[in-house]
């Protein structure tokens, strides 16, 4: 997905949790692309009805059928899932089981939850709207209008950057609510990570971060490394093709030879569970907090008719270390509360603060700063800071 489609979701959607992805740079696959899904997960819940509901008709059901059916089989970045999802729904349509649904939103909610009982794809969803949905946006660059709208937008949040601050025994924390605005998020990136660059040890808060832009990820990444690392990599089906994820320079100082602490909850989503995922696996932070909300399959919106769209997974995410990615919730698992590295066992911090906790000299020199940071982090200070 190109970064005119980001755009565009985020106007259509007007919330802080899109599933979009940014333009990179392309790279022949290493491994032949996958067949079959990655992960298994628990079949996902269909998000709420968005928007006024509205009746429909039996015409307006099959066609929405029919080419939910199409668009996944063409589409779905697990080809053997798609066509058995295809087969599956046509099945269930000339059984008549979808003949007694006259709404669309309980389209939308039955059709979300049949297709995840064989998908288990956290992104998979189907929408309906009242109003005519407009014609199926072809790739291209976004008109001035929009791209106002969305600059607007970017704005008024700051780029998804909530609050930075230094809190007591100079630790820095910083919560980011969307990773879905480069350029104003770059600048914003830039601006708090310039405020946190000599605190001791950074606890980045995404507990109420539902995604955005791999290159948004990238680019805050690229302050906690001081060399070049591969961050991550996007199959994408429709293409054939592989994009690939650095580090990069970035203005002012790395943020290296510090601990870092990620917070993660069960609304970490999307790129923003790519953010956790990316440095746990290279051993550059500590997760703490709760499963994740377990999305790895980045995707477009497709127009199935007047008033039926779907989110279509087009692509998945694999990580260059594991292999795979955190689709499902299950690579991000970790421990509660900071005990131990996400990647490994007991880490300094630990040990330390468990000597150390809130006892003389608390507010001493960097040496008791990793200590401190864990123990701020397992009683739940860093909570008090979000709003």
């Amino acid at each position: 997905m190109r970064l005119s489609t980001v755009i565009r979701g985020w106007l259509a959607l007007s919330t802080l949790y899109s599933l979009g992805c940014a333009k990179a740079a392309v790279a022949s696959p290493d491994a032949a692309p996958p067949t079959s899904g990655g992960p298994q997960m628990a079949v996902p819940k269909a998000p709420p009805p968005r928007g006024p509901d509205g009746p429909i008709t039996a015409a307006e059901r099959d066609e929405a059928v029919e080419a939910l059916a199409r668009a996944l089989t063409a589409k779905y970045v697990f080809p053997d899932k798609a066509n058995e999802v295809a087969r599956a729904i046509r099945a269930r349509r000339k059984r008549g089981e979808y003949d007694k649904i006259t709404t669309g939103h309980a389209l939308a909610t039955t059709l979300t939850n049949d297709i995840n009982e064989v998908l288990r794809d956290a992104h998979f969803h189907v929408r309906f709207s009242k109003e005519t949905l407009p014609p199926q946006e072809t790739e291209g660059k976004p008109s001035a209008e929009e791209l106002a709208r969305f600059e607007d937008f970017s704005r008024r949040m700051n780029g998804g950057f909530e609050k930075v601050e230094r809190l007591p025994g100079n630790i820095g924390y910083l919560e980011v609510r969307g990773f879905a605005f480069p350029g104003r998020g770059f600048e914003a990136a830039s601006a708090a990570m310039a405020f946190l660059a000599e605190t001791d040890a950074l606890i980045v808060d995404l507990r109420r971060n539902g995604g955005g832009s791999p290159e948004m990820v990238a680019y805050l990444c690229s302050y906690l490394f001081d060399e070049r690392v591969h961050l991550n990599d996007l199959y994408f089906r429709p293409a054939d093709e592989t994009r690939q994820f650095w580090t990069a320079p970035v203005p002012g100082k790395s943020y290296v030879g510090r601990e870092v602490y990620v917070l993660t909850s069960p609304r970490t989503g999307s790129a923003a569970e790519e953010f956790a995922y990316n440095l746990k696996n290279l051993k550059r932070a500590t997760i703490v907090g709760e499963v994740t909300w377990g999305g790895a399959n980045p995707g477009d919106m497709v127009r199935l008719g007047d008033h039926f769209r779907a989110f279509v997974p087009t692509g998945r995410a694999i990580n260059p270390i594991s292999k795979t990615n955190w689709e499902g919730g299950r690579a991000t698992r970790h421990r509660s509360a900071g005990r131990g590295r996400a990647a490994g066992g007991p880490g300094q911090a630990d040990r330390a603060a468990d000597r150390q906790g809130d006892g003389p000299g608390a507010e001493g020199g960097a040496g008791g700063a990793a200590p401190r940071a864990a123990a701020e982090v397992r009683r739940g200070r860093a909570g008090g800071y979000v709003r």
